[in-house]
């Protein structure tokens, strides 16, 4: 058994949540950031997720890992971060254009943000 209790049994849903309450209340003393975050088992799960296909390892892999029946239940963890995807855009140049991030003019943001 990975996670035991105290009594050596089976770690419960509940007996998980206070850990990580109890070890993100620690946490935030040290890093006073996480005070405004939402620290959920959901949310480290979905950070693993991303970890993992970060770190190159396959889909099918992945949900496998999570105890998922299909790789497209795993699709909702794996969205990609703004990391993952500015990786990708730097692999790619526009066709009739030079290479580099769009940089919008005052005039468009300014209609943006009249919207």
């Amino acid at each position: 058994m990975l996670f035991p209790n105290a009594r050596g049994d089976r770690l419960s849903a509940d007996g998980v949540h206070y850990l990580l309450v109890r070890h993100s209340t620690a946490a935030a003393k040290v890093c006073p950031s996480l005070k405004r975050k939402r620290v959920t088992v959901h949310v480290l799960r979905h950070t693993m997720a991303l970890d993992l296909l970060q770190a190159g390892v396959d889909r099918s892999v992945i949900a496998l890992w999570l105890g998922h029946e299909s790789v497209e239940t795993t699709q909702i963890y794996l969205e990609a971060t703004l990391a993952m995807k500015e990786k990708a855009l730097a692999r790619t140049s526009p066709l009739n254009g030079r290479p580099g991030r769009y940089r919008p003019g005052d005039q468009l943001l300014d209609f943006l943000n009249g919207l």
